[in-house]
């Protein structure tokens, strides 16, 4: 486990490695001066800019360059928005939480809905059941997300008036933020209509979060069921058939356990496209999370926040796979042995 967990930490750091240098590059990449680029001080003076230009090297090699910037990196200063005036470092602690929040939360529902519909697939292989819920699948997949937002958005909150269309939760309520995870924001509250605000925000995130879990959940299928056939087509489980093992008992006794770690280890592959979804339903949803606060940014020109937003949800998609990784080598041990050579 310590070798595989070495090895996890140099992935990481080599990672970290090339997203910062391709974050520094971009300054140079988009249009206008390049020091404005990194530092967002558009209206600065002269002067000051040439105290940022001294600040962050511009006048010394590209190298030096680049560890004075990983310097500001670390130490918090990622520059200020070119719209707003604001740190960025600031702004993406402020929106990231919520993204994290809405991720987090579809992917729970696509995983809990996706992977035991699969199995059920798996289960009744080549039957209706199993036709059926490929098809589904395959629609659901089809289905873009920005007609899906605005179709949830006329039926369940236009139409019907069942759940809200926009926002986080209701300005009736102020929660002191903390974390800046609304549910966990409201537990830590003490306002004494805390449950009302939990019910309120569980109602705004309900739409978003189904709506960021459909692509998902259909692609959880497919690997769920993809998986669950390979582990009923293994020699244990013929064995247990031989033994007398009635199929209810070989599913849920061995099929399923063995058929989860496969389906684990894929999550972190699936999360990358699972924050692009997000990004298009926080701006349908006007849901105030990073991903709104960067189209926002592309609009407006603010080359320093997408600069510290794309590192930062960068760094965000890799740390989802490296826990997604631990967790498929603490189920599957199999997963973290050392592979050597013949002796």
């Amino acid at each position: 486990m310590l070798i595989f967990t070495l090895r996890r930490l140099n992935l990481f750091l080599f990672t970290m490695l090339i997203l910062s240098i391709l974050s520094f590059s971009l300054s140079f990449l988009f249009p206008g001066e390049q020091i404005i680029n990194i530092s967002g001080q558009i209206n600065a003076t002269p002067e000051g800019i040439e105290l940022v230009a001294l600040e962050y090297g511009k006048h010394e090699s590209l190298i030096t360059q680049y560890w004075i910037y990983l310097n500001q990196l670390f130490e918090g200063n990622w520059g200020v928005s070119m719209t707003s005036q604001l740190p960025i470092y600031g702004e993406i602690l402020n929106h990231l939480p919520a993204t994290i929040e809405l991720t987090m939360t579809a992917l729970f529902i696509a995983m809990v809905t996706g992977i035991p519909i699969g199995f059920i697939a798996a289960i009744n292989h080549r039957k209706k059941a199993d036709d059926f819920i490929l098809s589904f699948a395959m629609i659901g997949y089809s289905i873009p997300i920005f007609w899906l937002g605005l179709l949830t958005i006329l039926i369940f909150s236009i139409q019907l008036g069942w759940l809200p269309s926009a926002g986080q939760i209701s300005l009736l309520y102020e929660i002191k933020q903390v974390t800046g995870i609304q549910f966990i924001d409201i537990l830590l509250s003490d306002s004494p209509y805390k449950w009302q605000a939990f019910q309120n925000a569980s109602s705004h995130i309900i739409l978003p979060s189904c709506v960021v879990a459909l692509a998902p959940a259909t692609i959880f299928i497919r690997l769920a069921r993809t998986s669950m056939l390979n582990v009923l087509d293994t020699h244990y489980i013929k064995a247990a058939m031989a033994k007398g093992l009635t199929f209810q008992q070989i599913i849920y006794r061995h099929a399923i356990r063995n058929a989860l770690v496969n389906v684990i280890r894929d999550v972190g592959l699936q999360f990358a496209n699972l924050v692009t979804l997000a990004m298009v339903t926080e701006v349908i949803f006007s849901w105030p999370g990073i991903g709104r606060w960067l189209i926002e940014s592309i609009y407006q020109r603010d080359y320093t926040a997408i600069q510290g937003g794309l590192l930062a949800l960068s760094c965000f998609i890799f740390l989802v796979h490296i826990l997604t990784d631990f967790i498929y080598a603490t189920l599957n041990p199999l997963a973290r042995e050392t592979h050597r050579g013949p002796q």
